[in-house]
This record gives structure tokens, sequence and C-alpha cells, in this order.
């Protein structure tokens, strides 16, 4: 859990187990804590994958299907129209990826590139 992601066990260790330095603990006190961790701990959620909480999922599917069941009853619901949006579309949208990663071999690369942006922008 360490390697995975320090700062998130460091956050539920503080929250959980008041413990603010874990180091100080031996290894295996500090494994067994990790391992009570509950499933909403921010290292478990993040290990399996999870944005949301078990709980918030659930409640976020109640919702739209009761919300549905009230748009069926409407005259939109009856024609196909105004579908109401389902906060379990909205909390499950894959992240758009804005991050564009360019390396560069030599300095040289990076000033050419550079001066490409500043010409494109007019840059100062």
């Amino acid at each position: 859990m360490i390697k995975f992601d320090e700062e998130a066990l460091m956050c539920d260790l503080a929250e959980i187990y008041h413990i603010y330095d874990y180091k100080q603990l031996s290894p295996l006190k500090i494994a067994v804590f990790s391992i009570g961790l509950n499933e909403e701990s921010r290292i478990k959620m993040k290990m399996s994958g999870q944005k949301f909480p078990i709980n918030t999922l659930l409640l976020a599917g109640i919702q739209d299907r009761l919300s549905m069941s009230l748009w069926f009853k409407t005259e939109d619901g009856q024609k196909g129209k105004n579908r109401p949006i389902l906060v379990t579309d909205i909390i499950n949208k894959p992240k758009e990826k804005t991050d564009r990663k360019i390396r560069f071999h030599s300095g040289e690369d990076f000033e050419k590139y550079r001066q490409q942006l500043f010409q494109k922008g007019g840059g100062s």
C-alpha cells in the first residue's frame, strides 16, 4: 500500500487511527492497521479503482430510478422527450484526458518547440 500511494495511506492512518508518523511504528503494526482500514478508505478505493464509495453509487442509482419513474408518467416521458439527466451517468463519465505529454531529446528540440508556440500564439 505504501508503494501504491503513500500519501493516501498516510491520510487514512491519520484520520482513522490518529497515526501522524507511521514510520515510528513497526512495519507489522502498520500492515495490521492498513488491512483494518474500511473499504471506503482512500487507499483501498484507489487500489480497487473506485471513484466513489458504494453507498454513493447506490444512492445515485436510487435517485435515477425515481426520477425515471416520475418522468415516464409525464407527457414528455410518454413521448420520449426531455429525458432526465442521470446522476450515475455523470459520476461514471470517463475523465477527459487533457494532459498531453511531450518529450524532448535535447535542449535544442525544446527551444524549437517553444519558438513554434510563441509564433502561433503571438507570444511575448
